[in-house]
């Protein structure tokens, strides 16, 4: 597990912006079986989630006409027992950090993969990520 010394800075990048954590595996059921959009971003400590991923979800969240009823995330390597419980409901993806996946109704219906976030600019993902709010948020 990460120190937490390490990894806050990383985490209040989401929470200062409106993310609320996912900390206990209760939490994430509770939230992912609510009815409407919940946003999860499985957080990472690699550069990938630095460069891209963070900034992306961020870009998308503050320039989209339709948002998210629910923005979350979760750290993988600190909110152990907290990830393990998102990726049940992640399922058949494997597991992935960063990530970033919406849910409506409690269904996944967009997944963004570590593989998909690599190389590719925060506009991207933010543009992925847009055109996903703009098919499932109301």
């Amino acid at each position: 597990m990460y120190p937490a010394e390490l990894i806050m800075p990383m985490k209040a990048e989401l929470t200062d912006n409106g993310f609320d954590e996912l900390v206990t595996p209760e939490e994430v059921t509770n939230t992912l079986t609510q009815s409407g959009t919940t946003l999860v971003m499985i957080n990472s400590v690699c550069g990938c989630s630095a460069g891209s991923a963070r900034p992306g979800v961020l870009m998308a969240v503050a320039n989209s006409g339709k948002r998210p009823d629910r923005l979350t995330t979760s750290f993988a390597g600190f909110d152990t027992a907290a990830v393990s419980k998102l990726r049940e409901h992640l399922l058949p993806y494997p597991p992935s950090s960063p990530a970033i996946a919406l849910f409506k109704d409690g269904q996944l219906v967009h997944m963004i993969e570590r593989h998909q976030i690599e190389g590719r600019p925060a506009q991207m993902i933010a543009h992925n990520l847009i055109g996903a709010f703009e098919q499932y948020c109301g």
